[in-house]
């Protein structure tokens, strides 16, 4: 596999210095990650459709943009791959095409299948869909040997409008799934978190999906404004420093949700994925060093069933993470970094949710507040 990164800066275009040359490869797949102002921009696609006129171009707003060791904003990161036994193919819908966000998730599974499909690297929408509901849909008819990773686009801190594309300027609503065929590819993945659980178990006892209600049979938003304290006239960004941490009955691990909004009028919280009535949750709050620990343990996880460095990192991180860390995130991509070494390309962004399996379970799983990475590595 050959790599080649460009990277949208102060108004101007960088190719870097430690990949191929853009006019050395002939790349099947790009992947552009920037920010909500500039990744819809048509002149900012003409110019990575110009530069690879043969790829398939997908494009997500974020965050906040990773490249190799480095976080930055406002840019936008682009990363071209030439597979050399593998094939890909890439689909997009909509989410206005279709009735709910399962619907979503399997219409693109069902898109992608082959006897040969290997894994799916899916980068959606993060405004309207359910991410858990998309998963779902994913997971109904895929291969247990097929993982499924990605992201949901961001939007800053704004939580307003995300945009998404394929081969176009990136716009709202639109989801992409990319297959990755064959025996030549192996894609490592792992999701971790390292956020510290606190506050006694409680139960949900009413929610509609994503939207929860009530805990004990008690006002969900009341209770939860009782462990604010001085945080809580930052509502709803503040948050983002306090996820809930789930246990769905049947399941090994706990997952992370984390809220997206608060309605004052109708007592309600509204969460990035799904609460199920009947699972168990607590409260989580943040521990600097193990978050950024985390990231590392997640580096290490991705390549335990490698025996050489992976030739791609795909880091995906939450937003929250980033309001949490602040100054510190920088650090939670370099230790990532310090895992995979100079033989490895980082890129990625931060997200509204990521999607990994959790190991060793076959099965995605949307998360929320986690260090997500999926790693690329093509024998030849």
């Amino acid at each position: 596999m050959k790599i080649s990164q460009l990277h949208f800066i102060d108004g101007a275009w960088q190719n870097i210095a430690d990949t191929y040359s853009p006019e050395s490869i002939n790349p099947q797949l790009v992947l552009a990650f920037g920010s909500a102002g500039l990744i819809g921009s048509p002149s900012v696609f003409n110019h990575i459709k110009n530069t690879f006129p043969d790829a398939n171009i997908v494009s997500a707003s974020t965050s906040g943009e990773i490249l190799d060791n480095c976080l930055y904003d406002d840019t936008v990161v682009v990363t071209a791959m030439e597979f050399e036994k593998t094939a890909i193919k890439a689909v997009v819908t909509n989410f206005a095409k279709h009735p709910n966000s399962f619907e979503v998730g399997k219409h693109l599974m069902n898109q992608l299948l082959a006897d040969d499909l290997t894994a799916v690297l899916v980068i959606s929408d993060g405004s309207y869909i359910n991410g858990s509901e998309l998963v779902t849909g994913l997971n109904e008819n895929k291969p247990a040997h097929v993982s499924v990773t990605g992201g949901l686009a961001g939007d800053g801190t704004r939580f307003k409008e995300t945009y998404v594309g394929l081969n176009s300027a990136a716009t709202n609503g639109e989801i992409v799934a990319i297959g990755f065929y064959g025996d030549n590819i192996t894609i490592g993945h792992s999701s971790l978190g390292g956020w510290d659980e606190f506050g006694r178990e409680r139960i949900v006892t009413k929610s509609e999906q994503n939207v929860l209600l009530e805990l004990d049979g008690r006002n969900a938003l009341d209770l939860y404004k009782e462990y604010l304290g001085p945080y809580l006239d930052e509502l709803p960004g503040s948050a983002l420093l306090f996820p809930l941490s789930i246990k769905i009955d049947g399941e090994n691990s706990n997952l992370v949700r984390t809220i997206l909004s608060i309605n004052e009028e109708e007592k309600t919280m509204t969460f990035a994925g799904n609460l199920p009535v009947g699972c168990k949750v607590r409260l989580m709050k943040a521990n600097y060093d193990k978050l950024i620990n985390a990231s590392g343990l997640a580096a290490t996880e991705s390549i335990n069933n490698t025996d050489n460095p992976p030739q791609l990192a795909l880091l995906i991180s939450c937003v929250g993470r980033k309001l949490v860390l602040q100054e510190r995130t920088v650090e939670e991509v370099e230790a990532a970094k310090n895992i995979f070494g100079t033989g490895t390309i980082l890129a990625g962004f931060y997200s509204y949710g990521e999607i990994s399996p959790l190991n060793p379970n076959p099965k995605c799983e949307l998360h929320n507040q986690t260090m997500t990475i999926t790693t690329f590595t093509e024998s030849v």
